[in-house]
């Protein structure tokens, strides 16, 4: 209504009759005001309504993705996509639903300003208004398309570039232990500026939209006005000022129209993409009782039908053949309470074997398997929970105190309560890298135990634990508290399948093998004896030293160490790392960064200059048309329509400098921020990562710095723009009525009452949403990631039921955030309605012959979207501080503590150091925070150069800490360490780490190519990597895909085994042909004839290196020149194996007794 009854006031005050009209003016200014609060209440409600029902879905959408996440088979080669539905399509979809009004009111806008055009200038004029609207439009309809493009190819380059920082994030450890963070954030770079090349053209096609929108009223007036001066279409003050209201009302329609088409669009492919998802189909479902309630099943609990079938994990890829994974050739009964261990080389289908009688790999032939009553399930690569350790053992079901206590004492986690701060209720970080491989596999194998289930299926349980624990775990958990239950366990000890009912010997994906460990092992040509030749040969090595007395040494037996991981209890954390957060305003300094970020600042003065010069030229070139209307005999109309041309022409081209100029300033100011945050980030200490969940650090990476790329700048510039426009109709205003002045101080006292009033509350709520939302992430990740366990223990209600509460949180304080902005904005929009009507009032009350009617007039015209700036003032003066938290954030990363410099210019290596590798460490103490107790207590050794160096004692006496000191990613608290003289504190970080190799005990491989694992670096010919491939027999495997070396490596390898991973991360090591290699428990996960084969290669390989081997297996440290045996961070012998050999009461006399006796069966079984 507001164009339509402007033509009447302003005719009103070009009445000079003052004694007239009161009555009528009092009538027009009421019922301005109450259409524009009308209009005020009706848009808050459906702009609220709308984020609701957006919530909503939002909601459900993400409920519906994790329900189908719980399903996922092979779960972890899609956790990447799982997180970006979550944080990417959903927030699309749920944001569409702020425009879905539009679909309706742009047409019905357009409709009713070409209605009140038509009523005052006429058809010929309404019409001129509709064709340039329409080519406006049109215009604009492919910058829209383009906008919507390149926000694709955004979107494209930011996923490659947080999947690649997801997967560094996860494997910082090898990176920084291989020195190769510099290369990888090289990496991460390229992929930044793949993304930074899109977003300059996203941005400069913005600023054309913008140009558009912002000159699309002038031109619209223009051509309108134009055609009235050109066809004597009579103007008045009244009727131009009507009609530039009227035009603006167009300017919604022209910028809004295209956007919405363009959030249509993203928000149908955000929607395709997620049923696309949600409608996948997954096979290889279990055909299983679950929890026997049904007492005519009790009978059957626990029992197998394993059925005749093929299974492939390719089964889903119709583009080429199908792999056969697993090929099962003979139906396999299994009854209630039988031990099956099932062995066979690296790759052989033992895992797959497990999976598929779990329904967790796709069937492609055959019955379904069928597995009576509960199942627990015991993973080769350890799932833990962030949380506490009672958290993870109960795993959701009530406690047991007498069953609990006996588990934890089954799996030798008692002692290791007691020494744990918070014993239990120790919280550990993500996926558990607080704790060694040792705890997690123990903590794992304890939440399976308490579980109480009929079947249990075990994954390689033994391969992260000495011998000692390994033979305790095998006596305690499998032959003891799971003596009534079926078990089916993977192992590459061949000593354990002795005590076991049935034996599957795998090989090639099948079972070529199965039986009694009795019968199996007489069949001279059967594939057990092969294996066990290879066990006999690797335990021929350790038995010579029976002649030692070994044997003997069983009559002095002494209190054994106490099964315990020290070193990993002292740096586990006694809660769970809480995520930094500001308190209070955004400080000043925060902004102070930002603004100056991109070229100190300097491009702001001018961009503040343009639009003080486009406002300016835009009110004069408004009043000027006005008022020349009124005085058609002293202005001609080439004058009138000249210098209307002239003016808007120089503000259209002031508001393309101002587009232009944001736009470069937003694209630098993103870039600077974002190096700065990704550089600290990678020269970040590891305990930042150990204490620091990587979801946290993506949701600064993609969705904070998001906010920072496309949005802030343009809020923080609307912001100072929309109050440059309020003071200049405030201005106008004044002009008329000074009054109005002294009101419009009053209301902004009380606006910033209302404002200071919201802003600590949606403050806080602003950093709540990313509190919140990061939780939501990491229970879809971690629950993607350890799905095969969630089902198999049948827990997907409980987890379900976590999601629940998550997700609810989150939508809870997005709608609270939603909430107060709507309450502030209705008292907002209704305080200047109130100006806008005392002014109406003034005008209606001042004498006429005062009253100019064309500013007059031009003062009403602006007045009427003085609710709608003020209030745009408001939300953009609170949301840009909310936003700004965007930037706190960001910048707390970019402030982090670093590592020691990566290079030391005074003190750099020479090319040839290391020459002889030898490594003498003086009085070394480590302790890996200052409250808490030594681990590393003031050892000195040697290790001579070109020698081989074994390092043995229990779990946790020292052993990783030693290497981790080696290496610097813990700095020693006294002592040093010297190789080949040099103190290795001295060097930088990359000069020292790029002359070591090590193969950790958790191998790691990387999204790719093998090419890519073997030689991230690319230093390497083919040949080169080929003959390593050979060495470690790696080579029929990669030669299997007819990409050779270009064949793909899945995320975290989750195409290959996790012994064929180990065995790639040998062949890296071996390519590089470092003077000084530490092997971490390298062989850990393979069987023992590969085991054999490894170490003749490392042996032939490395004849003039210094090799570090840290086992549990004591063949593999039994030929070394030295053995360095540690025990609670001291060390208690160092000297050659015979050496130690020779007396009976040595700690390694003890560690190898307790391997051959657990190795020939000495323990007694208790098998029933």
């Amino acid at each position: 209504m507001g164009p339509f009854l402007i033509t009447y006031l302003v005719e009103l005050l070009s009445d000079k009759n003052t004694d007239k009209g009161h009555g009528r003016g009092y009538m027009l200014a009421f019922l301005l005001f109450a259409s524009k609060t009308v209009e005020s209440i009706t848009q808050r409600q459906w702009y609220f309504g709308a984020r609701r029902i957006g919530f909503q879905v939002r909601a459900a959408l993400m409920v519906s993705i994790y329900k189908k996440s719980l399903s996922l088979k092979n779960s972890s080669t899609v956790a990447g996509k799982v997180v970006n539905f979550l944080d990417v399509d959903v927030e699309k979809v749920s944001d569409f639903f702020w425009y879905i009004h539009g679909i309706w009111l742009l047409p019905f806008q357009i409709f009713l300003a070409l209605a009140i055009l038509y009523s005052s200038l006429g058809a010929m004029a309404s019409l001129s208004a509709v064709l340039i609207t329409v080519l406006v439009m049109v215009s604009n309809t492919p910058l829209t398309k383009s906008q919507h493009n390149l926000n694709m190819k955004i979107m494209d380059a930011r996923d490659s570039r947080i999947k690649a920082m997801a997967e560094a994030m996860k494997s910082m450890r090898i990176l920084k232990l291989h020195a190769w963070e510099t290369a990888y954030l090289d990496k991460l770079l390229k992929l930044r500026d793949v993304e930074r090349g899109w977003l300059r053209r996203y941005l400069y096609t913005c600023s054309a939209i913008c140009f558009l929108f912002w000159a699309s009223p002038t031109l619209v007036s223009v051509i309108t006005f134009g055609v009235c001066i050109l066809v004597d279409i009579p103007l008045s003050a009244g009727t131009v000022l009507s009609a530039l209201a009227t035009f603006r009302v167009l300017q919604d329609p022209i910028y809004n129209l295209p956007e919405l088409v363009s959030v249509i669009t993203q928000t149908k492919v955000s929607l395709d993409r997620i049923e696309e998802f949600i409608k996948e189909d997954q096979q290889g479902k279990p055909s299983c009782y679950g929890n026997i309630t049904e007492k005519k099943d009790l009978a059957m609990a626990g029992e197998m039908e394993i059925e005749p079938g093929e299974y492939s994990w390719e089964a889903d890829n119709s583009s080429k053949k199908t792999k056969i994974t697993l090929k099962i050739e003979r139906k396999v009964s299994i009854r209630k309470g039988l031990k099956v261990a099932v062995c066979g080389p690296v790759g052989s289908g033992k895992s797959s074997l497990l999976y598929s009688i779990m329904g967790e790999i796709p069937r492609i032939s055959g019955a379904e398997t069928m597995v009576a009553g509960s199942r627990a399930y015991v993973p080769q690569s350890a799932w833990i929970q962030t949380g506490t350790i009672q958290d993870n053992v109960l795993f959701g079901k009530a406690m047991d105190k007498r069953l609990y206590e006996e588990v934890l004492q089954g799996c030798a986690l008692d002692r290791d309560m007691e020494l744990w701060a918070n014993g239990d209720m120790t919280v550990v970080g993500e996926r558990g890298v607080n704790l060694s491989g040792g705890q997690k596999q123990r903590i794992q194998l304890a939440r399976a135990l308490y579980s109480n289930s009929d079947v249990y299926f075990l994954d390689d349980p033994f391969s992260a634990v000495d011998a000692h624990t390994s033979a305790h775990l095998f006596k305690e958990c499998l032959l003891r508290l799971m003596s009534s239950k079926t078990v089916m366990y993977v192992t590459h000890q061949l000593e354990f399948l002795r005590d076991s009912d049935l034996v599957l010997v795998m090989k090639g994906g099948r079972i070529v093998q199965s039986g009694r460990y009795d019968d199996l092992i007489a069949d001279k040509d059967g594939e057990l004896l092969k294996q066990m030749a290879a066990h006999n040969q690797s335990l021929s090595q350790v038995n010579p030293a029976k002649t030692h007395g070994l044997t003997k040494s069983k009559r002095h037996k002494k209190k054994q160490v106490e099964l315990t991981e020290i070193e990993s209890a002292h740096h586990v954390v006694g809660r769970e790392c809480e995520e930094e957060r500001e308190s209070g305003r955004v400080k000043w300094d925060v902004y102070r960064k930002f603004v100056t970020s991109a070229y100190g600042g300097a491009l702001i003065p001018v961009v503040l200059a343009c639009h003080v010069f486009f406002q300016g030229l835009q009110i004069c070139s408004n009043y000027w048309i006005a008022w020349a209307a009124e005085r058609p005999y002293q202005v001609s109309k080439q004058k009138m329509i000249g210098l209307f041309v002239l003016l808007s022409a120089g503000s259209s081209a002031f508001i393309l400098g101002r587009a232009v100029f944001l736009s470069t300033i937003a694209i630098e100011t993103a870039q600077q921020l974002f190096l700065a945050m990704i550089t600290n980030i990678f020269r970040a200490p590891m305990s930042f990562f150990d204490s620091t969940p990587s979801s946290r650090i993506l949701n600064r990476a993609s969705t904070d710095q998001a906010t920072v790329d496309t949005d802030i700048p343009y809020r923080l510039a609307g912001l100072v723009f929309a109050m440059i426009q309020l003071l200049s109709i405030i201005f106008i205003m004044s002009q008329i009525a000074w009054p109005i002045f002294v009101l419009f101080l009053i209301i902004i006292a009380i606006s910033a009452w209302y404002q200071g009033y919201y802003i600590s509350s949606a403050r806080e709520l602003a950093r709540m949403v990313g509190i919140r939302k990061a939780p939501v992430l990491h229970h879809f990740s971690e629950t993607v990631s350890g799905a095969a366990t969630i089902r198999c223990f049948n827990q997907g209600e409980k987890f379900l039921a976590k999601s629940f509460a998550l997700i609810d949180d989150y939508t809870r304080v997005t709608f609270h955030n939603s909430a107060t902005v709507e309450w502030l904005s209705i008292r907002i929009n209704f305080l200047f309605n109130l100006v806008f009507f005392v002014m109406l009032v003034i005008l209606v009350l001042l004498p006429r012959d005062t009253i100019d009617p064309s500013l007059a007039g031009l003062a009403a015209t602006y007045g009427l979207n003085l609710n709608v700036l003020q209030a745009w003032v408001i939300w953009n003066l609170c949301h840009v501080e909310n936003k700004m938290i965007c930037v706190e954030r960001i910048l707390q990363y970019s402030n982090i503590p670093s590592e020691s410099p990566l290079e030391v210019t005074n003190c750099r290596p020479t090319e040839t150091w290391p020459w002889c590798g030898t490594i003498q460490i003086e009085a070394l103490q480590i302790q890996y925070k200052l409250d808490m107790p030594m681990v590393l207590k003031g050892i000195s050794c040697t290790f001579p150069g070109e020698r081989k160096i074994g390092v043995v004692g229990r779990t946790g006496s020292g052993k990783s800490t030693l290497i981790q000191a080696l290496f610097r990613i813990v700095e020693p608290s006294a002592g040093r360490i010297l190789i080949d003289g040099v103190d290795i504190s001295l060097l930088g970080l990359h000069d020292l780490r790029c002359k070591l190799s090590i193969i950790p005990q958790e191998p790691t491989l990387f999204q790719g190519t093998v090419r890519a694992n073997l030689d991230p670096l690319q230093q390497y010919l083919d040949t080169e990597i080929w003959e390593v491939l050979r060495k470690c027999r790696l080579d029929e495997i990669v030669r299997e895909d007819n990409r050779l070396l270009d064949a793909p490596v899945a995320e975290d390898g989750g195409n290959w085994s996790v012994g064929q991973r180990q065995l790639v991360c040998l062949a890296r090591v071996l390519l590089m042909k470092k003077k000084i290699l530490v092997l971490d428990e390298a062989t850990a996960s393979v069987d023992t004839a590969t085991d054999n084969i490894i170490q003749k290669t490392i042996r032939q390989e490395t004849d003039n290196c210094t090799v570090i081997t840290i086992a549990h297996r004591i063949p593999t440290v039994i030929d070394s020149d030295l053995v360095l045996v540690l025990g609670e961070g001291n060390i208690l012998e160092f000297d050659s194996p015979e050496n130690l050999l020779r007396d009976e009461s040595s700690a390694f006399s003890k560690l190898v007794m307790e391997f051959v006796g657990r190795s020939e069966g000495r323990h007694q079984p208790v098998l029933t």
